[in-house]
């Protein structure tokens, strides 16, 4: 009876284990081996002795099925493997220290950057080839930013405040009405003294805080104007007084890339109507998301007779914002690169300041020779140029104003002197104005016009005027 009892006990034991494993064995079916992507990570830091620094938030939620199976020997393919999941990378660091980060369609690999302009550049070997490659671009950018069937403005209507006279030079905040109630706001300034047909530089603003009302943009374009220019500064859509119609989340999208461009085209249209303007000297210069604008403009509009892109170009990153990258401008005609972009202002002259420490870190390995090959077509090798400052950060500091009044004082034909001190740039002369002084619209935005449209929702409405 005993035996008998034992061998119950035992069946049901094995049966209980077996039952059991099976549980375990479709749960493991169920989630297809799945673990926590927190616990994935922590395996990968004990496993391979590294770390990995991330918010919480970046991960909750999150769950790696198959999670073991996409481990390998080496830490950065299995990151790799457990991250593409999520549309994820790291970045690392240092030494052994990796960052997680969303992924970034925008930024490619070193290498991966440079092979692509390689394979671009491969399409042409001569001035005749360049030109037709060049005007396929232009057209199919145009398509692609949906400006090829807005019209031409014969009449651009603009808002003007009074002006404000200073050391050399004057202000004025002017709205320009790029299509029917849109408005890009910004300042022209001027030489006190104008004699005959001056120059005309553009000043897109970048994605620096404080907008156009920053010092250094304030600087650039009264130095500018002490020099015998008229320079206009000018903001991003959704950026500045431009949020009194359209809020900050709107920059964020795709459409403020064609408006951008846009306002550029209809600033200019407005500055060759005045009696001073002489439209044979045209400069154009921002930095950072103000330089993709620079370089887009510039190849876009024969208007731009100079230009100087500043911490902005690259073959392997293509504009961090919906802004600078958000239309489909990169795969047309059959795919091209912010450097393929800055090569269709060659002959024009073009001045590229790049720095150690972002994207443009290594402009003069690859990107620049590249860009002296495209001007070589024309016999004009040394109307491009690169001032690199490899111990220098994301900015538009004095060092690289400095180059960039140089280059547009040689190329406009500008008074250089008149804003230097011992041989050096001395910007001193220069009144730092405070923001509310630099608007439009006034304080609160109460002079804004009112047919001016708000919101995405209605400009998307106006867009679709022009389909």
């Amino acid at each position: 009876m005993i035996g008998k009892y034992i061998y119950k006990i035992f069946i049901v034991g094995l049966f209980c284990i077996c039952l059991q494993t099976v549980t375990y064995a479709q749960q493991d079916s169920d989630h297809n081996y799945a673990k926590p992507l927190k616990s994935v990570l922590v395996e990968i830091q004990n496993r391979y002795g590294v770390t990995i620094q991330y918010k919480d938030k970046m991960v909750e939620g999150k769950v790696v099925p198959y999670a073991d199976w996409r481990l390998r020997p080496d830490v950065e393919t299995s990151l790799s493997n457990v991250l593409s999941l999520f549309d994820m990378k790291v970045e690392k660091v240092k030494d052994k220290t990796y960052k997680l980060k969303d992924y970034e369609y925008y930024r490619w690999a070193l290498k991966d950057g440079w092979a692509e302009l390689d394979r671009i550049a491969s399409q042409y070997h001569n001035q005749q080839q360049w030109e037709l490659r060049k005007d396929s671009l232009k057209k199919e950018m145009l398509h692609a930013l949906q400006l090829d069937k807005i019209p031409k403005s014969n009449n651009v209507s603009v808002i003007k405040t009074k002006e404000r006279k200073y050391d050399g030079y004057s202000v004025s905040n002017i709205a320009v009405e790029i299509l029917p109630g849109v408005y890009f706001c910004g300042s022209l300034y001027k030489p006190n003294t104008i004699k005959g047909k001056i120059p005309i530089i553009l000043n897109p603003d970048g994605h620096w805080p404080q907008q156009r009302y920053r010092a250094d943009c304030q600087y650039r374009c009264a130095a500018l104007a002490k020099m015998g220019a008229m320079a206009f500064s000018y903001d991003l859509f959704a950026w500045g007084e431009s949020m009194l119609q359209f809020p900050y989340e709107d920059h964020r999208k795709s459409i403020a890339m064609p408006l951008q461009i846009l306002a550029s085209f209809r600033i200019l249209d407005y500055l060759l109507t005045l009696p001073e303007a002489d439209n044979n000297r045209v400069g154009i210069t921002g930095g950072s998301g103000g330089g993709t604008l620079t370089i887009m403009t510039t190849a876009l509009d024969d208007r731009i007779k100079v230009s100087s892109p500043v911490v902005s170009v690259s073959s392997y990153f293509y504009g961090g914002c919906p802004c600078e990258s958000g239309m489909p401008v990169h795969f047309c005609a059959g795919g091209t690169d912010n450097v393929e972009i800055a090569a269709m202002a060659a002959p024009r002259p073009q001045l590229l300041i790049s720095d150690g420490s972002d994207w443009t870190a290594n402009m003069p390995e690859h990107d620049f020779p590249y860009l002296q090959k495209i001007y070589g077509y024309f016999g004009k090798t040394n109307a491009v140029q690169n001032v690199h400052l490899p111990d220098e950060k994301h900015d538009f500091g004095i060092n690289k104003r400095t180059p960039v009044y140089n280059f547009m004082a040689k190329y406009l034909g500008l008074n250089i002197n008149s804003i230097l001190k011992n041989s050096v740039v001395d910007e001193s002369f220069v009144t730092v104005e405070k923001e509310n002084m630099m608007y439009v619209f006034g304080d609160k935005g109460q002079n804004i016009p009112i047919n001016a449209i708000k919101g995405c929702d209605n400009l998307m409405k106006l867009m679709l005027n022009y389909k």
